[in-house]
């Protein structure tokens, strides 16, 4: 996993109401999600057939679960938290509604720089977040994320609001890799580069180009991925017009965004949580994560789907993801500071 990558995915389903019964029962794991999609029904109902073990799932956005979690404290029936981004997972961490586990599976199975120091949560699936450019309009695209700030891109970089966390995470890495100071003044540049105000999601920076609003954008793969596969309104119909580069592959690498989980504080079910977590590793749950959701497997060796495999090789950035979240609040102060909106 340190050369090339592969794909991946979680997600979850419907909202269900736990009961204090149900929480503690034998058999059953409850499920707290911010995942979104659709694909990991399979995902879910393959894990039941396989251990016995009924998955009861309650999903709502991250920071939402994080504080419910809070607020029901020790009483809390959750067993597992699912999100996105190593932001999110590091504020579980240290919202204090995870705890750590001693797994010899995902320890064996996963890479260290997908797994939290202290082993409160763990990365099961990646998306590279790389630059898409107008084939038409741009005959020499950026190729690292430095090039961002250059001033022949005056004017034509979409890219989203400091307050998303890929955006974050984005700026956390660099300033691991570059220092406070270089990536507050490379920050500085992006926004004077900025083709319209940050708004959005990446797909919607991936229609800017399709539109001719962009010039130059930064998305996660998977999105760009998907539209390959199957049809995205405003996107895939002109989808030709979109070049892509992986940037920074002659040092950091593209940066790697996570999705992933952890074992709740005060799991009742932690043997049963901590089983869901390995079958995720799992050779079968990481390539449902490809196939479904046009993402990187975490776990090295695993084959990709060909909506992925169609964007090419390249070196991921292996940067350490506790270190990539442990600049989370420097990068939200210098993004504010940059007067990035």
């Amino acid at each position: 996993m340190k050369t090339t990558l592969q794909l991946s995915v979680i997600a979850l389903a419907a909202s269900a109401v736990l009961s204090p019964a149900a929480a503690i029962a034998e058999g059953e794991l409850n499920l707290y999600s911010s995942r979104h999609y659709d694909t990991d029904e399979r995902l879910y109902s393959d894990f039941e057939e396989m251990t016995g073990i009924t998955i009861n799932r309650i999903e709502g956005k991250a920071d939402e679960l994080i504080t419910r979690m809070q607020a029901e404290g020790e009483n809390s029936p959750a067993d597992v938290l699912l999100t996105v981004d190593t932001s999110r997972l590091e504020r579980a961490k240290d919202a204090g509604v995870l705890q750590s586990i001693d797994s010899d599976t995902l320890e064996a199975t996963l890479p260290d720089y997908v797994q939290d120091e202290d082993n409160q949560w763990f990365g099961f699936s990646q998306r590279a977040r790389i630059l898409f450019y107008d084939k038409d309009a741009v005959e020499n695209p950026p190729m690292t994320y430095q090039d961002l700030a250059n001033p022949e891109f005056e004017g034509m970089v979409c890219i989203r609001s400091s307050s998303n966390v890929y955006t974050q995470t984005i700026v956390s890495a660099l300033i691991e890799h570059l220092g406070y100071d270089a990536t507050l003044d490379w920050a500085k540049a992006v926004v004077g580069n900025f083709a319209r105000d940050p708004q959005g999601g990446d797909t919607d920076q991936l229609r800017g180009i399709v539109s001719g609003e962009c010039k130059v954008a930064m998305s996660n793969t998977y999105y760009f991925a998907r539209a390959i596969r199957k049809d995205v309104s405003g996107l895939s119909p002109d989808i030709e017009k979109v070049g892509w580069v992986f940037p920074n592959q002659n040092s950091i690498g593209a940066h790697m965004n996570l999705s992933g989980g952890g074992v709740a504080a005060h799991a009742p079910n932690k043997e049963n949580a901590i089983k869901f977590l390995e079958y995720l590793a799992s050779p079968q749950a990481q390539q449902y994560f490809s196939a479904g959701n046009d993402e990187y497997p975490a776990v090295p060796g695993v084959a990709i789907s060909p909506s992925v495999a169609s964007l090419g090789f390249f070196k991921p950035d292996d940067l350490d993801a506790t270190a990539i979240a442990g600049n989370v609040a420097d990068a939200q102060k210098l993004l504010n500071e940059a007067g990035w909106e």
